[in-house]
């Protein structure tokens, strides 16, 4: 198997088809993943951000993750944030979600945004990858709670 990451500022001719993709796991608007996507891609700064990693032998989406203000909570000031994680079940348990979390979080460090949050429900995933359970938040919208973690990139000089 041979996966590539990519950031979508690598590939800019993938902005539909990885919007499109988003929008199929999460059922965000399509509108929102285009008008983010394309403010990645306008580069104006480190946020938003989206990476894809691509199957190199069928060239399709195996999985991806976005990095934005928020990710639909209440703690605004917690951010920005990792968005979006997944990975299609047949590429699962191959490290591709960490992988993605590894260059997400070495990339955003080389930007100046050295610590991350993220919102989920998982309660051990996140743990293995340097990410840390930092509080309950309200999601927008909504009384619900969920889980916010935080990762800190080290950078070694």
């Amino acid at each position: 198997m041979n996966i590539t990451l990519r950031n979508l500022r690598e590939c800019p001719e993938r902005r539909e088809a990885a919007a499109a993709w988003f929008h199929q796991k999460w059922g965000v608007p399509l509108s929102a993943y285009l008008s983010s996507m394309r403010d990645s891609l306008a580069g104006s700064g480190p946020v938003p951000q989206w990476y894809l990693a691509i199957d190199g032998e069928t060239e399709e989406i195996a999985g991806g993750a976005g990095v934005i203000e928020n990710d639909f909570h209440d703690r605004k000031d917690l951010r920005p944030n990792l968005c979006a994680l997944y990975v299609e079940e047949r590429y699962r348990r191959r490290g591709i979600a960490g992988a993605l979390l590894h260059r997400i979080a070495e990339d955003m460090a080389a930007q100046g945004a050295d610590t991350l949050y993220l919102v989920t429900d998982h309660t051990s995933f996140y743990e293995r990858y340097g990410w840390e359970f930092l509080c309950m938040v309200r999601e927008e919208s909504s009384l619900a709670q969920t889980r916010l973690y935080v990762h800190r990139q080290r950078l070694i000089e």
